[in-house]
């Protein structure tokens, strides 16, 4: 690699990581690419030279952000052994503890907008897209008769209703609730659940 592209590359790690903190210290809304080109010391355009837009911006934080709670629902994972159902009690209940440390940064994931008329790329909902195996993995156990598609709606369902719970449980401005019981709830909620899609004839 060229010495040019050498430093091309650390100012556009540096540019992610300033933009990671100044998302997580003020959200989305505090994301500012003037304040951010002081930081690392570029010009102002120099920005766009490091990526193709804020777009791609918030997304490169958010991959670091995923990559995070992966690693966390992966540790949930192997804390010892489980049945199924237990096992995705521990992924939601450590998908709660994820946000409630991570709060901007996690709620940057589901807040960004891309501009009008611009698709997610690929390669960023592959990357949201993998971490439904941690979900996944338990209901196949649970459901082995189930194809693929059904197992893929189930696991967009439960992870529907803990996120919603996540985020009106931590939204402060209206119905926040003490994170113990808020853990607590949602391991309860994920137990009926599965209790409920076992219950069902198939």
């Amino acid at each position: 690699m060229s010495k040019a592209l050498e430093r091309r590359a650390k100012l556009r790690e540096a540019l992610i990581e300033a933009a990671e903190r100044a998302i997580a210290a003020k959200g989305l809304g505090g994301l500012k690419t003037r304040e951010l080109a002081q930081e690392i010391g570029v010009a102002n355009g120099g920005v766009y030279n490091l990526v193709e837009d804020v777009d791609e911006l918030i997304l490169r934080v958010g991959s670091r952000t995923l990559a995070r709670l992966d690693a966390s629902l992966s540790l949930a994972e192997i804390g010892g052994a489980a049945a199924p159902r237990e096992m995705l009690v521990r992924i939601a209940v450590a998908y709660c503890d994820f946000a409630a440390d991570n709060l901007e940064l996690w709620r940057a994931l589901f807040e960004h907008r891309m501009q009008p008329g611009k698709p997610v790329p690929e390669w960023a909902i592959t990357e949201q897209m993998e971490l439904f195996r941690h979900i996944y993995k338990p209901l196949a156990a649970l459901f082995p008769q189930r194809s693929p598609a059904q197992l893929g709606v189930t696991a967009r369902s439960l992870f529907s209703a803990v996120h919603g719970m996540v985020a009106l449980g931590l939204e402060h401005k209206l119905i926040a609730v003490p994170i113990g019981a808020l853990r607590s709830e949602i391991a309860t909620l994920t137990r009926a659940m599965v209790d409920g899609l076992t219950a069902r004839k198939e």
